[in-house]
C-alpha cells in the first residue's frame, strides 16, 4: 500500500508545479511584434526608472503615487514609452482605486492579453504600438461602457488640451 504521507506530499509538489505556472507572467512583448521596437538598453535609455518597471517589467506603482490622478484638466493621456494617445480626459472618473482610471480608451489605441500573475485571472492592458503595460481593465466601471480601465499614472504622460481662441 501507498503510505498517505507520500501520497499527500506527491499531490502537493504537483499542486506547487502547477501554481507556478499559473503565477508566472508572460509579458506582451513575448507574444506579439509591436510597431515600436528597442532593446532593453534603449529603453532604460529612454525612462525613468518607475516608467521601465511599470511599462517593460509589468510593475505597478504605490496607489496614489501618481500626479495623475488628480490631473482633472481637459486633454490626452498618451503613453510614456511611445506618445501614443491612449485616453481622453472626457472618460477619465474617480474610481477611489489610487489609480488614474477610464471608462473608454481612444480608438485603436491599447491592446489586452490575459494576465495571471497572483493567482488571479485578469485582462491586461497594454499600449497597441510599443506593447507597454499599462494597467488593467475590469468590468465595474460606470455607464456607458461599465468598464474601468485602471492605469498606472506613470506609464502615462498628460497633454493638455490647446486653449480655445475665443
Amino acid at each position: 500500500m501507498v503510505d498517505r504521507r507520500i501520497l499527500l506530499a506527491t499531490a502537493a509538489g504537483l499542486f506547487s508545479l502547477v501554481g507556478f505556472r499559473w503565477l508566472r507572467a508572460a509579458p506582451a512583448e513575448a507574444a506579439e511584434k509591436f510597431e515600436i521596437e528597442k532593446t532593453d538598453a534603449e529603453w532604460r535609455a529612454q525612462l525613468t526608472p518607475q516608467q521601465y518597471e511599470i511599462l517593460r517589467k509589468q510593475g505597478t506603482e504605490r496607489p496614489g503615487s501618481s500626479p495623475l490622478l488628480k490631473e482633472h484638466r481637459k486633454g490626452i493621456f498618451a503613453c510614456a514609452g511611445c506618445d501614443l494617445p491612449l485616453f481622453s480626459s472626457d472618460t477619465k472618473f474617480e474610481s477611489g482605486t489610487g489609480w488614474p482610471s477610464f471608462y473608454q480608451p481612444l480608438e485603436n489605441a491599447v491592446g489586452t492579453t490575459s494576465d495571471r500573475t497572483f493567482g488571479m485571472l485578469r485582462t491586461e492592458v497594454h499600449c497597441r504600438r510599443c506593447g507597454g503595460h499599462l494597467g488593467h481593465v475590469f468590468d465595474d466601471g460606470p455607464k456607458p461602457t461599465g468598464l474601468r480601465y485602471c492605469m498606472d499614472g506613470f506609464a502615462l504622460v498628460f497633454h493638455p488640451a490647446a486653449p480655445s481662441a475665443t
